[in-house]
């Protein structure tokens, strides 16, 4: 509606005229190239109609935005660009203001026509993008935090395989403990911000060259009326001073921010602004229409609205006190609306593109933050019971020199399993099976000093329902290894209908000597809460029990 809007503006201009067949024309193809749903169509055909139409339309600022939204080559672009200004300027020779008045209009209306249209291409690219460039910054993610797992934990593990194939389990236990302490830990390199452009950065020149058009065109408008010498002067420096003012509050900026010193800077171009309608002379409101869309560019629209139209209203009120004839105060009081709503347009299709990167930048920061509380989770959950079983094996080995040798393989075979987990974690690739979990547990226990009664009733499960359990167990487990002295751990699973349990107990919740609490339990609950289930935990003169109940689809 905007698009459209400015388009009509420019096409009836300030004399009110009625479109002829080349300006309908015109009108139309520049409807195609700008609004969305029609911009597939346009092309160089549609380009060419339109400068075919030139010399009977007079609407030359339609021909150079459609070449700057048209033409591909941009050295190109800007080159036709210049020739239809400099061929608006040749067709209109009656006078220099006409004269420069014809190229003004066709640069700012070209410029304008672009801008808005571009803008509003821009922000439907980025809202269309959003999910793409999430997950992008995924899979930057994943990269960049499986070289850091690789060069921190994925070392410290190849260097265990290589020192249990030589024999050296006091080093193997050194290594173990040093990486289950890295495990638990968060991963040191912050998330960094997602790069964004906030400020498109053509809207800039654009701003500056369309306020330097309007200010060459209104000086000579000012200069044809031949006023005296001092009277000149002033003029020049009160149009000077407001559309300074006008850039100023117009450039691009990150909302909310707003223009410096914009209490006193918005006042005074108000002020300014209106004293061309009270001068002596001919009065000139356009710069009414710059103020006018400065109040709704730095102003809350609860109050900018009431005050714009408050502003223009008293256009026609005051050319009408003092004289101006009806058909002239209704075009220049159009004349001042559409100023405003240029100006305003700009503003507030820039804001929108900032409010959508804003929020696209937002969404890649969010799933990049949950991808690397993911990494981390799962770095802490799936790792922690293998290098817990490393550490104990080594330490056995160490004081039963008998069994280093079987224990030296098996300890190099849970560091290649481990390794490949750490390596499949990024890509959240890693597959776990409860049973398989079930079945290496007693060893793991049994190295520890600690009996396994085991009870296994839940059947066959979904891979989802069935990788969890298996997650919880290795938790579980650990826990037991690293947390407490346990002579017993009884783990028993079960099926009623469409929920599946499993119970993991200890007989002791004394704590190893120099324990630090980590947040194995507290990622199990995430984990659990998130698959619809409920994880409680129990801790009393009895022991310790971890009990997860999940739901399980009723076609498993």
């Amino acid at each position: 509606m905007l698009v459209v809007l400015v388009l009509v503006a420019f096409a009836v201009g300030p004399g009110l005229s009625s479109p002829d067949w080349a300006t309908a024309l015109t009108f139309a193809l520049q409807v195609l190239h700008c609004l969305p749903r029609t911009r597939r169509l346009r092309g160089w055909w549609t380009l060419a109609a339109q400068a075919a139409l030139f010399p009977w339309a007079a609407l030359p600022g339609f021909l150079s935005g459609s070449v700057l939204l048209i033409v591909p080559d941009r050295r190109l672009r800007w080159a036709l660009f210049a020739a239809v200004v400099l061929a608006a300027g040749l067709s209109t020779t009656t006078s220099l203001y006409d004269c420069a008045n014809a190229v003004g209009n066709t640069i700012s209306q070209g410029l304008v026509i672009f801008a808005l249209t571009r803008l509003d291409e821009v922000r439907a690219e980025l809202h269309a993008t959003r999910g793409e460039l999430a997950a992008r910054s995924v899979a930057t993610e994943r990269a960049e935090v499986s070289q850091e797992l690789e060069a921190t934990v994925g070392s410290a593990l190849a260097e265990i395989i290589r020192q249990a194939e030589r024999g050296d389990l006091g080093r193997v236990a050194t290594l173990a403990r040093q990486a289950a302490e890295r495990v638990r830990q968060d991963l040191a390199r912050p998330t960094g911000a997602v790069p964004t452009d906030l400020t498109p950065r053509m809207m800039l020149p654009i701003l500056v060259v369309v306020h330097l058009s309007y200010l060459v065109v209104a000086t000579l408008f000012v200069q044809r009326s031949h006023p005296p010498a001092a009277w000149f002067a002033g003029d020049l420096l009160l149009l000077t001073a407001v559309v300074a003012l006008q850039l100023h509050h117009s450039l691009p900026r990150t909302p909310p921010a707003r223009a410096a010193l914009v209490a006193w800077t918005l006042p005074v171009q108000v002020v300014l602004a209106c004293l061309p309608l009270v001068q002596p002379g001919t009065p000139y409101p356009q710069l009414v229409g710059l103020a006018a869309g400065a109040l709704l560019i730095q102003l809350p629209g609860r109050i900018a609205w009431p005050l714009c139209a408050a502003l223009l209203a008293a256009v026609p009120v005051v050319l009408t006190t003092r004289g101006v004839a009806a058909f002239d105060v209704l075009s220049l009081s159009l004349d001042t609306v559409v100023m405003a709503v240029i100006f305003h347009g700009i503003a507030l299709t820039t804001g929108l593109v900032h409010e959508v990167r804003e929020t696209r930048r937002e969404l890649a920061e969010i799933a990049v933050a949950r991808e690397r509380r993911r990494i981390v989770r799962d770095t802490h959950d799936l790792l922690g019971h293998g290098l817990s079983a490393i550490v104990i094996k080594a330490g056995l080995a160490v004081r039963l020199p008998d069994r280093a040798g079987r224990d030296a393989a098996e300890i190099a075979g849970i560091a290649r399993r481990s390794l490949a987990d750490l390596r499949a974690i990024p890509g959240d690739s890693v597959t776990l099976s409860l049973d398989r979990e079930l079945g290496s547990t007693g060893d793991v226990l049994a190295a520890a000093g600690t009996s396994l009664r085991l009870t296994t009733r839940h059947g066959r499960l979904p891979s989802r329902v069935d990788g969890l359990l298996a997650t919880v167990l290795r938790e579980a487990v650990t826990n037991v290894l690293r947390h407490s002295r346990a002579r017993l751990c009884v783990i028993d699973t079960d099926r009623a209908g469409d929920e599946v349990r499993l119970r993991v107990a200890n007989d002791s919740t004394v704590a190893a000597e120099g324990h630090r609490a980590g947040r194995g339990i507290g990622n199990l609950a995430e984990r659990v809460r998130a698959s619809g289930g409920a994880l409680t935990t129990r801790a009393d003169e009895d022991g310790f029990a971890l009990t997860v109940r999940l739901p399980v689809e009723p076609s498993a």
